[in-house]
């Protein structure tokens, strides 16, 4: 048992060193007094000051965190409303759409990408951040329904009719009863479509237009070239405020387990 479980660490260790060693290389490289991110020379700051010279990439990252948070919040409605309604009613086709709804997860990128294309062309529709906003939401949505609807499965349906033996009306049951009881889906959803938006590549590539470049969009143009240390100070920057997020997100969890427990 002994020599089984010492294995399994040493196999946990292997995968997290995989997994995270990358990033690791990231920050380092950060702090870089080398250009060219191949060899670690030196350690300076100047890359994080050069950040905020750098005008191309903090707007490529205002352009993403725009698409990112505007296709989140519309995906997240879309999805919420549209895995409520396939779970509690009847329709015509509803096996049909509900096994649609999984070729914009399994497909290939390149495809979704070339067939929004096709279909802006054929609407005539400048591309630009409208067409790459759309294009976002609609592979975001697919992700929403699934976690979403996941909730629905093990709900207790009699919670509905309780609500609406003691008064409330259709209304008030979805938003006072349903809508809570979704919560944990909704975030998972929500946060799904985020991260999804956020690195998307081939999608965006396809589908963004002039003054719409993504920072992921911006980074891959740069790798001819070689991409700068001030795209991993960038990076960095940004892996600091989601662990705080993480960290921020735990100790309210922690504290209100706490609570539950105590009262």
């Amino acid at each position: 048992m002994k020599h089984n479980k010492f294995l399994d660490n040493i196999c946990l260790f292997l995968v997290f060193t995989f997994l995270f060693l990358p990033i690791l290389v990231i920050i380092l490289f950060s702090f870089n007094t080398s250009r060219l991110n191949i060899v670690f020379e030196g350690f300076t700051l100047d890359w994080y000051r050069e950040l905020f010279n750098n005008t191309s990439l903090l707007i490529a990252l205002k352009n993403t965190l725009i698409v990112a948070f505007v296709s989140t919040i519309v995906s997240t409605i879309i999805g919420t409303i549209s895995a409520y309604g396939l779970k509690k009613y009847n329709f015509p086709f509803k096996r049909v759409v509900n096994e649609l709804l999984y070729i914009p997860v399994v497909i290939p990128e390149i495809v979704l990408g070339i067939s929004l294309l096709c279909i802006y062309t054929l609407l005539k529709l400048e591309l630009g951040m409208f067409t790459l906003i759309l294009a976002h939401i609609s592979f975001s949505i697919p992700f929403v329904i699934i976690n979403v609807r996941s909730v629905l499965e093990n709900m207790d349906p009699n919670i509905e009719q309780a609500a609406n033996d003691l008064g409330a009306n259709k209304f008030k049951t979805f938003f006072y009863v349903v809508l809570p009881s979704l919560v944990p889906g909704i975030m998972s959803g929500a946060q799904l479509a985020f991260t999804l938006s956020l690195d998307d590549v081939v999608i965006s590539y396809f589908t963004a237009g002039p003054g719409s470049n993504t920072l992921p969009l911006q980074v891959y143009s740069m790798i001819k070239t070689g991409v700068t240390p001030d795209v991993n100070a960038l990076i960095s920057i940004m892996l600091l405020i989601i662990f705080a997020l993480l960290m921020i997100s735990a100790i309210v969890n922690l504290r209100k387990l706490k609570y539950e427990v105590t009262r």
